[in-house]
């Protein structure tokens, strides 16, 4: 009989690991459940070696990986809605849409659903399977919506959760990447001065002023940078790269990737609008959870693992805890000092009137708002900024440039 490994949440929240031997996953699933524990994933342990040799679950010899990417699996998830809530059953809505999808992961991560579910599975354990393409929250999300009834209401509210998630990424993306684009053109103008332009003006001050001639301090400067960007040009590749790596090293570190989404969190211009999409996130995710029937331990634990700041999922996992002791989460929310006092208040009022997912939605809804007025700003903000920048690394080497020409016509005359 196969081994699979197993994680689950127990009745009280809390996570547990460890492997079972049963007949198919499906079966594992079910002996995990008379166990009392609510099963998140359940892997075949042969099964993954096998995949690895011969091209198994979730993966083709020729195409590589079988990937759903989050553009493409927000529009699957809104036409399964669709064909749901017009009264076709699960597995004919998947043939259905595998039928008609062009790119060969989605078709055959859809056939492969459909088998599953054909012989005998759960939706959420089908889609389980392939855990690159379906993450916690949306096998949570489709669980829920077995449990319900409700799977077309529940998907349609998923899809609407991923639309709005992508929407608020790509605003925050966009306004990182014009002060970068720019920035970069900026450094690349400079370097471009200083080696190709530079050392052609060395020598025609040297030829005109003689080598005996001492040169401006701040010209000075810009032909030692220049000379040695030409000679020791390794130097900087070398720096530029341990820079690099030491930041992709220091990321994998979990002490690391705190103190440097502390400094994302808080650092000028940009800390507010990651601090104002991280609540906005936070509030939508778990509004969608609990409005989908999601116990709150469990939301909580989602939201934790799928936030992408280590110091907010270090403030949920404290809410978690604190919940999990029987305290509301408003008084822990507050303690954390990560999440503003409105939006404590505001979760304390959902609380108390017994509509916390609304209030939550409430609470997405107007701090998507406030990013979309934060990115307007800073944009306008960075423009002329970048400008007085790439105007002010220019000047200073055309500067340094003239000044010596001063001399030389001085000495003509």
């Amino acid at each position: 009989m196969p081994q699979y490994v197993y994680t689950a949440m127990d009745s009280k929240g809390k996570e547990q690991k460890g492997k079972i031997i049963s007949d198919s996953e499906a079966a594992a699933v079910a002996e995990l459940k008379q166990k009392g524990l609510f099963p998140t994933s359940v892997k075949a342990v042969v099964a993954s070696k096998k995949a690895k040799k011969a091209g198994g679950s979730g993966f083709n010899m020729a195409l590589g990986p079988m990937v759903i990417k989050r553009k493409e699996l927000t529009v699957l998830t809104r036409q399964l809605a669709i064909l749901l809530s017009a009264g076709l059953p699960l597995i004919r809505s998947l043939r259905t849409l595998e039928k008609q999808a062009a790119n060969p992961a989605v078709k055959i991560v859809l056939g492969k659903t459909a088998d599953t579910v054909e012989g005998g599975a759960t939706f959420a354990e089908a889609l389980s399977q392939n855990p690159k393409s379906f993450d916690k929250l949306y096998l949570n999300m489709v669980r829920a919506g077995e449990a319900s009834g409700a799977m077309e209401i529940i998907l349609d509210r998923l899809a609407s959760f991923m639309e709005k998630a992508a929407k608020i990424a790509g605003k925050v993306k966009s306004a990182m990447i014009y002060p970068i684009v720019i920035l970069s053109i900026s450094i690349l103008a400079m370097v471009g001065l200083m080696i190709f332009i530079v050392p052609n003006f060395e020598k025609i001050f040297r030829d005109l002023l003689g080598p005996s001639e001492p040169l401006p301090g701040i010209t000075m400067l810009i032909i030692g940078i220049s000379n040695t960007l030409v000679s020791k040009w390794y130097m900087y590749v070398g720096g530029v790269a341990g820079v690099v790596i030491f930041f992709v090293v220091l990321v994998k570190i979990p002490a690391g990737k705190w103190a440097f989404d502390w400094v994302k969190y808080n650092i000028p211009l940009f800390g507010p609008i990651i601090a104002k999409t991280a609540v906005s996130r936070f509030s939508r995710t778990l509004g969608t959870l609990m409005s989908s029937g999601v116990p709150v331990l469990n939301a909580l634990a989602i939201v934790k693992e799928t936030s992408g700041n280590e110091v907010v999922a270090s403030a949920i996992q404290k809410v978690h805890d604190a919940v999990k002791e029987g305290e509301g989460i408003a008084p822990p929310l507050g303690k954390t000092k990560v999440f503003e006092e409105m939006v404590v208040s505001m979760v304390e009022v959902g609380e108390e009137t017994g509509k916390l997912p609304e209030m939550l939605t409430k609470i997405a809804d107007t701090y998507e708002d406030e990013v979309d007025n934060a990115v307007g700003a800073l944009t306008s903000m960075i423009e002329p900024l970048m400008i007085v920048l790439l105007a002010g690394i220019v000047g200073t080497i055309v500067i340094a440039l003239f000044m010596p020409l001063v001399k030389i016509i001085e000495k003509m005359s």
